[in-house]
């Protein structure tokens, strides 16, 4: 006799399951959009949700961190927080509010149009944009990607046209906004025409107490020659959980940076999936994590040279109190064509606390045999003799603590280039420092 094995559901898969048969036929989208929803959720249902069997989910089990699935969140409250782009106030960006999962033009800056660029409603965007396939972005077969496509509730779409230089950086900044837990699933695209230019930053903000859960994704298409300058600001509550994706595909001689900062959420993974399509790429990748508590922050990636003579770099900084737990999984994959790859990859994790844990897993998948590659992973507490330095010197040991430990996370910072926001982030550092006990 065979026996039927099935896998038992846990509340959240059983919960999102009751969820997706509940608001399929209100979500946005209809016909292939629909479609695509229903195969996302079909396949998200035959795998469950990520747990550490996964390997690229091997350090973070959402199986296990996410107890329960809570109610797709509604429409926002009609007043505005007065802090949305409080991380950024010196940063004069356009800002492009998404609140609860959908866009919110009354949110947003009204006159703060490019001739650059045309932005709109993700699905009214998508109706203009008859050639765009949505759902094709590297990473979109990735549990939580699926479950993001199965939901997704709005968004924007946003074009930058060929040549243009956007003046002002645009700001996509993601808002939970609610007195209950809920649940939401921003999708956005943005599509970098030949030669343009654009910074372009995402935030996560929601209040601290209510364990919220928000799972993104962004679809970026970077054309040839483009510039992209990509940072990700997470300062999400203190009880939320947030999986925020990146799939990225960019073109010949384009030059690409991405940078992640976190310092809040109670459960965070950034995870990007990056594509090199074209030749002579030059691309950095690098996050700065500042983490305490009883928070635990995933920074994923997956990097796949598939064109030759690119040179992509990648250094992720994180901080360490209490029991916190940081994690960094990179892998770079050079494929058999990306000859003349140079890719090199470190991360590093300063523990300040004998209860904190990092956990550091850096890989290279290398099949052409003309590149040069290598990776490395540190972690490690405070220099002794740095500290006894400073303090010899009449500085407080709390104090040169701050100093080494600003300096240990500046160095990643750096590689912002747009002033006003690498600016804005080493003064949000210092205020994490100096809250410190």
């Amino acid at each position: 006799m065979n026996a039927d094995i099935r896998a038992i559901k846990t509340a959240a898969e059983q919960g999102l399951a009751t969820s997706f048969a509940g608001a399929r036929g209100a979500l946005p989208g209809k016909g292939a959009v629909a479609s695509l929803r229903d195969d996302a959720f079909k396949r998200f249902e035959t795998q469950g949700l990520p747990n550490r069997r996964v390997e690229q989910w091997k350090y973070t089990d959402l199986r296990a961190l996410m107890r329960e699935a809570k109610p797709l969140a509604g429409l926002a409250d009609v007043r505005k927080p007065a802090d949305i782009a409080a991380i950024l106030s010196g940063v004069d960006a356009s800002l492009v509010t998404i609140v609860n999962g959908r866009y919110a033009p009354e949110w947003s800056d009204k006159n703060a149009a490019d001739p650059g660029i045309v932005l709109a409603e993700l699905f009214a965007w998508l109706a203009e944009n008859l050639d765009y396939k949505l759902g094709e972005m590297p990473g979109s077969d990735d549990q939580a990607s699926l479950l993001n496509t199965a939901f997704m509730s709005g968004g924007v779409g946003l074009r930058v046209m060929r040549g243009a230089t956007v003046a002002k950086p645009i700001h996509i900044a993601h808002v939970f906004s609610g007195d209950a837990a809920a649940a939401m699933y921003p999708r956005s695209v943005v599509v970098v025409e030949p030669g343009a230019h654009v910074t372009l930053v995402e935030s996560f903000s929601g209040p601290d107490g209510i364990d919220y859960q928000v799972n993104s994704a962004l679809e970026l298409s970077i054309g040839e020659g483009a510039r992209v300058d990509h940072i990700k600001i997470g300062y999400d509550g203190n009880a939320a959980l947030r999986i925020s994706t990146l799939g990225v595909t960019v073109g010949a001689k384009a030059t690409y940076k991405d940078f992640a900062y976190t310092t809040g959420g109670a459960v965070v993974r950034n995870q990007t999936f990056a594509r090199f399509a074209g030749e002579r790429i030059d691309a950095f990748i690098g996050g700065a994590s500042l983490l305490k508590n009883k928070q635990h922050v995933d920074n994923t990636l997956v990097i796949a040279h598939a064109a030759a003579n690119c040179d992509s770099r990648e250094l992720f900084k994180t901080v360490l109190d209490n029991q916190s737990h940081g994690v960094f999984q990179g892998k770079i994959i050079v494929e058999p064509h990306a000859q003349k790859t140079n890719a090199k990859m470190m991360t590093r994790s300063l523990l300040l606390s004998d209860e904190a844990e990092a956990s550091q897993k850096p890989e290279l998948e290398i099949f052409a045999d003309d590149v040069v590659c290598g990776h490395g992973a540190t972690a490690g507490a405070l220099d002794p003799g740095l500290k006894f330095y400073l303090m010899s010197r009449g500085i407080h040991e709390k104090e040169a603590e701050t100093l080494l430990i600003q300096a240990f996370i500046g160095e990643a910072i750096e590689e912002v280039a747009h002033e006003g926001i690498r600016d804005d982030l080493n003064l949000a550092a210092l205020r994490w420092l100096g809250a410190r006990a």
